[in-house]
């Protein structure tokens, strides 16, 4: 498989400040996205944390470990790295007062081969593009979701909700955190979107099919599904990575139409 990716953040239309982080190894295939809390700067300080912690230590682990790696060694890797970036937060937010409070959702993916390990801790999101159809995989841990699932309401009421915002798991609000990692299997042509609440509470999931849908080239998708947040209110910073999978038989097929063949 051969990967591409791109990064995109933007503050919005009416927040001062970025507290989302996003950042991506293309050597190791690792792609990390951040939405961080607190006052002062301290969401922008977790999530940046998260980001340059999780991309240093885990893509350092993922280049020695080679492609022999299991998928279960590069899970545990994962599991390790992000325990150790929650602590980090943790301490550095009881450490300092300005700090206190301060934490960050997750969600991040590692490409191996045709598999693809996603993590996430909190209500930034993965979607999947896979022939025209766009599904959410990655399930929120919110307030909201929960009450989803309980049956008190339906999707449909979740999107007028007063509580959207309320997670239930966030890293560096205590000392230990639940990441929950699922493993899918990657097709070429698939199209992964990690973003945060920014883009999907701005944009529903139909728009944000139509725009990954678009004949162009994954930078103008990124920035066109920014713009349409900004457009529909931009309440919130606003990030997104896009990673495409291909293939050697893309390749062959370029190399054989360039020889006519």
């Amino acid at each position: 498989m051969i990967y591409q990716f791109c990064a995109k953040s933007d503050p919005g239309r009416t927040r001062g400040n970025n507290e989302d982080s996003v950042t991506f190894d293309a050597a190791t295939r690792l792609f990390v996205l951040a939405d961080g809390m607190g006052g002062y700067n301290a969401g922008e300080i977790a999530s940046g944390m998260a980001t340059a912690f999780i991309k240093s230590e885990l893509s350092r682990w993922l280049a020695e470990a080679g492609p022999g790696a299991s998928l279960r060694d590069v899970r545990r890797a994962m599991e390790i790295c992000v325990d150790n970036a929650n602590l980090s937060i943790f301490n550095s937010a009881n450490a300092n007062t300005h700090y206190a409070g301060m934490g960050t959702t997750l969600v991040m993916g590692v490409f191996r081969d045709d598999k693809l390990l996603v993590g996430h801790v909190g209500d930034s999101r993965c979607y999947r593009l896979r022939a025209g159809v766009l599904q959410q995989i990655t399930k929120d841990h919110s307030l909201l979701q929960e009450q989803i699932d309980a049956g008190l309401i339906t999707p449909e009421q979740a999107n007028n909700s007063s509580i959207k915002n309320l997670v239930t798991r966030a890293l560096g609000v205590e000392g230990t955190v639940a990441m929950e990692i699922n493993e899918h299997a990657v097709e070429i042509g698939d199209l992964y979107l990690l973003c945060s609440d920014g883009l999907s509470d701005m944009v529903d999931d139909a728009n944000i099919g139509q725009i990954l849908s678009l004949a162009m080239e994954m930078d103008p998708k990124a920035n066109r599904l920014i713009e349409v947040a900004n457009e529909n209110g931009g309440r919130d910073n606003i990030s997104v990575i896009l990673a495409m999978a291909g293939g050697p038989a893309e390749k062959r097929g370029l190399i054989a139409r360039l020889l006519g063949k």
